[in-house]
């Protein structure tokens, strides 16, 4: 896999696309919609209406909530878009991500055509806008997942660890995240993969903190990187660092928690934002091909990729 060097994106770009950037929020919801692909012609209107009608949304959110630091992205798979959009021009990197196999723990593909990622400080304002969009959506689609997640303390990981330390810093992430002149149609887009991964806690906490330390590759208190002979053989922070031609690759991802703590599900809301498609599925592949540590007291749910529109793009979108 070859990434040529590309010109840094603009700030007129970085306004134009959605949210993108590193910001978990206070509370998050997650969903995966699909078309019930009963009615095109149906869906299609409600689709097309709910683009149209998103920024306002936004907007008259933002004015209501003032302060609550509303974050919002809608992005479509590829199977949304050639249903909707057949014969369409389509983002050079959009396909349907079918899972990758081998391995002790392979990573399992999941249905969905709409993915929404809302996130605010405050929950009545995610559960107003969710549920603002649903109606617009109405009965095109159905529910394949919703998750709720929140900030855990000092915004780690729901494993105790310091989250997001090999993310870009915020003031560079646009160059990782948003597409550039390299898909001109395209631009201010960003291609968003979710995945849900399940955790049994109680063998995570059985861990001494050593060995859980040697697993992430990083100490827990501190977040400082471990030198390689004291980290294990299949490390986190190794199985997920791509480098092309020496030079590391990165993406805009963040870890969510999410949990039902009486019924004792506990796990992680992973999504990754990028600009090249490309590196998220080679990390993807080297996880599995070097069998991630943190995959040992996992169980992966979903996995699907996602198309995120620029503003404009997504008008467009609604203008048909």
């Amino acid at each position: 896999m070859t990434i040529a060097p590309e010109s840094p994106i603009s700030q007129d770009t970085i306004s134009d696309a959605q949210d993108v950037f590193k910001d978990i929020g206070q509370n998050v919801i997650f969903a995966v919609l699909a078309f019930k692909r009963q009615d095109r012609d149906a869906e299609l209107a409600a689709a097309l209406e709910t683009f149209d009608r998103l920024p306002a949304l936004v907007n008259s959110m933002n004015i209501r909530a003032d302060g609550a630091g509303l974050r919002t992205t809608l992005g479509l798979s590829n199977e949304a878009w050639e249903y909707l959009f057949p014969g369409a021009d389509k983002p050079k990197e959009l396909e349907t991500f079918f899972g990758v196999p081998g391995g002790e723990h392979p990573m399992p593909a999941s249905a969905g055509d709409i993915f929404l990622h809302l996130r605010a400080s405050s929950e009545s304002v995610v559960y107003e806008l969710m549920d603002q969009i649903r109606g617009f959506l109405g009965e095109a689609v159905t529910v394949v997942d919703e998750t709720h997640g929140f900030r855990y303390f000092e915004g780690r990981a729901i494993i105790g660890f310091i989250d997001g330390t090999e993310a870009p810093a915020v003031k560079d992430s646009a160059d990782y995240a948003i597409i550039g002149d390299e898909d001109p149609e395209f631009i201010g887009g960003s291609y968003a993969f979710a995945q849900k991964w399940l955790h049994d806690m109680d063998h995570w906490k059985g861990l001494k903190t050593e060995t859980q330390e040697k697993m992430v590759g990083r100490q827990k208190f501190t977040d400082i990187e471990l030198d390689d002979d004291q980290k294990d053989q299949h490390t986190h922070n190794n199985a997920s660092k791509i480098e092309i031609d020496g030079d590391e690759k990165k993406i805009v991802r963040m870890n969510v928690p999410f949990s039902n703590p009486a019924e004792g599900k506990t796990g992680t809301y992973f999504i990754g934002y990028a600009r090249h498609w490309e590196i998220t599925k080679a990390m993807l592949v080297q996880m599995v091909d070097q069998d991630d540590a943190l995959l040992s007291f996992s169980t992966l749910l979903s996995g699907q990729l996602f198309f995120v529109p620029s503003w404009s793009k997504l008008g467009e979108l609604a203008e048909g």
